[in-house]
């Protein structure tokens, strides 16, 4: 259960994000422990006053855009994440999407890598897990391919949303492929056509073709995809 965060916004907030996410939750079916709210609600709020200074998401984005692109595409993940000893491994996480959103969901139950290379990017996630006081979270201030040790890690899923394209994400992870981990692309409506022009990368891989979990994010509309990968 995540740890609720001492620190409370006192302003008069016109934009109820604790509303808008159950919304969004309960319209794609997903369930999330009460307690997870307040330090989901303090992350949007510090993204939103960070990202006037720090490149985290586009300038433009409006509130609720920000709540089903950011926050709920990422909770998309949270029904295979919840298994004990479960560990996800978050590469290029950016502004922490998905994996320290999912974190700050699940609390302890979830073990957290980060792999992050832009350090103003790395300032504020560190800002946010202390600032939610989460345990078990491990960042990288580099690039995957300057941690070589991550590959004798005990990770149970691995995920990248900051990698468009499936035969790319699949060889930049070939080397946990004797690890057992599960690989999670977040893809959109076109992930059968990208699978098949990565057929080939595949294929040669350590990883086989898995099952898929489609969504329909609630305001926009937009058809999303986990397409997972196993161990060959």
């Amino acid at each position: 259960m995540a740890t609720p965060t001492p620190l409370r916004y006192v302003c008069k907030m016109t934009f109820n994000f604790k509303a808008e996410l159950a919304r969004g939750l309960k319209t794609l079916g997903l369930e999330m422990a009460d307690a997870a709210y307040e330090p989901l609600e303090f992350y949007f709020y510090e993204l939103k006053k960070w990202n006037k200074k720090v490149n985290l998401i586009a300038k433009s984005t409006g509130d609720v855009e920000i709540v089903e692109k950011h926050f709920l595409d990422s909770l998309t993940l949270l029904p295979f994440l919840q298994d004990e000893g479960a560990h996800l491994l978050d590469i290029g996480t950016g502004g922490g999407f998905p994996g320290l959103i999912c974190k700050a969901a699940l609390g302890e139950s979830l073990k957290l890598t980060l792999v992050e290379p832009r350090l103003k990017r790395v300032s504020f996630l560190r800002h946010i897990v202390r600032s939610i006081r989460l345990d078990n979270v491990d960042i990288r201030a580099n690039r995957l391919e300057d941690e070589p040790d991550l590959t004798q890690d005990s990770f149970s899923h691995i995920t990248c949303r900051a990698v468009t394209e499936i035969g790319a994400f699949v060889e930049m992870v070939a080397g946990f492929s004797a690890t057992g981990a599960q690989l999670i692309c977040m893809k959109g409506p076109k992930w059968s056509e990208e699978l098949d022009a990565a057929k080939t990368i595949v294929e040669s891989s350590g990883f086989k073709v898995g099952e898929h979990v489609e969504h329909v994010l609630p305001q926009s509309g937009a058809k999303r995809t986990l397409l997972f990968f196993d161990k060959r």
